[in-house]
């Protein structure tokens, strides 16, 4: 997995240990991830550790959609079955390398769509906006960015600020206030996961903008839940972490019996978000 400091990967890893604990017999499981959205290097690291372990099979949310290719190719030409999940490999990587890994995961531009409708919803054609994107290396960043600039650009809205928080809470604070301070006249920050969304929140209480500006979010962690019901975060989108590693779990096992068959893709569920769908 990525980051193990944020929840939804802290999730993820709950749901897989649940769906092994009712399937003893069918894999044993070994869960892991890094400390942070940064540390590549150590993810491959663990990666490669797999490898040496001689596992069957490896389900990867990879950190960076290009730096973890090399290291899954490797563990494809070891006889590993390699299945990607959450956060899809670059495809111009992987036609270089000539090498086919399945994904498994949802949509994430659609559902950053749905959460950017959301907010349009509450907006008027021309009102201005801001988009916190994640890691410019994942594409699942790229994705969310690009959802959100869909549903903005259909509602005609302006947008005056679009800048990585690098999938952090904290750096989502400090990028927040800047953008606040510089754009006083900003009327909603979409944010590409969560975490990002609770600093966006922090940052408006301390300039007193609590309330006034429309915030959005992604991943549907319990930590914002409340928050949604209470309107300050107006929506998220479940892409239903609990089980998304069950799905690449599940795809990696029927792969591993069935060695002839085609790696496929296969699309996950990823639902909006609202008060009233938590209700």
């Amino acid at each position: 997995m990525k980051s193990l400091a944020n929840e939804f990967f802290r999730t993820m890893e709950d749901g897989a240990r649940k769906h092994q604990a009712a399937h003893p017999d069918a894999y044993e499981l070994l869960a892991t991830g890094i400390k942070d959205e940064q540390d590549v290097a150590r993810q491959i690291e663990i990666v490669e550790q797999m490898i040496a372990r001689n596992v069957q099979a490896i389900v990867l949310a990879p950190a960076d959609s290009r730096a973890l290719v090399a290291v899954a190719q490797r563990a494809i030409a070891a006889g590993i079955v390699v299945v990607n999940i959450d956060n899809r490999f670059d495809a111009a990587v992987l036609a270089e390398r000539k090498v086919v890994i399945p994904f498994v995961g949802p949509d994430n531009r659609k559902g950053a769509r749905l959460v950017g409708e959301a907010i349009a919803r509450r907006l008027g054609r021309g009102d201005p906006i801001a988009i916190i994107e994640g890691a410019p290396n994942a594409f699942n960043g790229t994705q969310r960015r690009l959802g959100f600039e869909d549903a903005a650009h259909a509602a005609g809205l302006r947008i005056v600020r679009s800048q990585t928080a690098q999938w952090e809470a904290a750096r989502a604070n400090q990028v927040v206030s800047a953008i606040v301070s510089e754009h006083p006249e900003v009327k909603a920050v979409l944010c590409a996961n969560d975490s990002m969304a609770l600093g966006a929140i922090a940052a408006l209480k301390a300039a007193g903008r609590s309330g006034q500006v429309l915030v959005g979010g992604f991943d549907n962690i319990s930590a914002v839940q409340q928050l949604v019901r209470d309107g300050q975060i107006v929506a998220t989108a479940d892409q239903h972490g609990d089980q998304l590693a069950v799905y690449g779990i599940e795809h990696a096992l029927q792969m591993a019996r069935d060695k002839t068959a085609r790696p496929a893709d296969r699309e996950t569920p990823v639902d909006l978000i609202t008060a009233q769908t938590l209700r």
